[in-house]
């Protein structure tokens, strides 16, 4: 049995749980230790099996946790050696290991694919996770989908697939027109809208499991990004994720 957890996602903060009955692997740590490990125990997720934490790039919504976490649980922290550099010297790990992107990784009985992403960032990576037959793909912070990310999209079985924002709340709404333009670029983020539309274009055969990630709090509701996608709930199991509380486990 596979179990997955968004442990926290949106724009401020994420962390994406992936694991089996004996090992786990984390992506990213943008909240504290303390919280990380408090929605873990409350959704029942031991946290003796996380082996790892891979980290996709340097921004802080994504790394502000990973130092302490890792020191906490005495685990490795995976990154690029160009996102360890470009990282804020605060949030560096003291243990670490770099990959470079499609080299796979495995620790235990995990794999971790980690691949290039567009974004901006310094080396950004997404990661496709094999696990007990399974994929699962951690597919945020995705300006436009790129041939190497649908590759990697088509073989999962379940992912946690951006929806930052709506195009029209972003566009109408607070931010500075050069935030909106940096948000809605190639190198920026996925709308409620491009995800639908790459869901319905590259879904594997054997996609069941979608949960709807990284939010904007300024740019999206959960309502807009649920009644998007409203057209496929009956051919996948579509949920939500919050930046509040972990989404709850789902299980492969």
């Amino acid at each position: 049995m596979v179990e997955i957890c968004a442990i926290a996602s949106g724009s401020n903060g994420n962390c994406y749980y992936v694991g089996n009955g004996s090992d786990a692997v984390l992506v990213d740590v943008g909240i504290s230790r303390k919280q990380v490990l408090l929605r873990m125990e409350a959704m029942g997720l031991d946290k003796h099996k996380v082996r790892a934490i891979f980290i996709s790039h340097e921004h802080a919504d994504h790394m502000r946790g990973v130092k302490v976490l890792s020191k906490v649980l005495d685990i490795p922290v995976y990154l690029t050696k160009k996102t360890y550099e470009s990282s804020w010297n605060p949030n560096r790990p003291g243990k670490y290991a770099f990959f470079e992107p499609d080299q796979p990784v495995t620790i235990g009985s995990v794999t971790v694919h980690p691949f290039l992403k567009n974004h901006d960032a310094i080396e950004p990576c997404s990661f496709r996770i094999e696990i007990n037959g399974k994929q699962v793909g951690v597919f945020t912070d995705i300006g436009e989908p790129c041939e190497n990310m649908i590759s990697h999209f088509k073989q999962c079985d379940a992912m946690f697939l951006e929806t930052n924002y709506d195009e029209e709340m972003l566009w109408n709404g607070p931010y500075p027109y050069y935030l909106k333009q940096r948000v809605a670029s190639t190198n920026g983020h996925l709308s409620n809208i491009q995800a639908l539309t790459l869901l319905k274009e590259h879904a594997g055969a054997n996609l069941n499991h979608v949960l709807l990630s990284h939010l904007s709090q300024e740019n999206n509701t959960p309502e807009l990004a649920v009644n998007t996608f409203s057209e496929l709930n009956a051919r996948y199991n579509i949920q939500l994720t919050s930046r509040l509380e972990a989404s709850g486990v789902f299980t492969l």
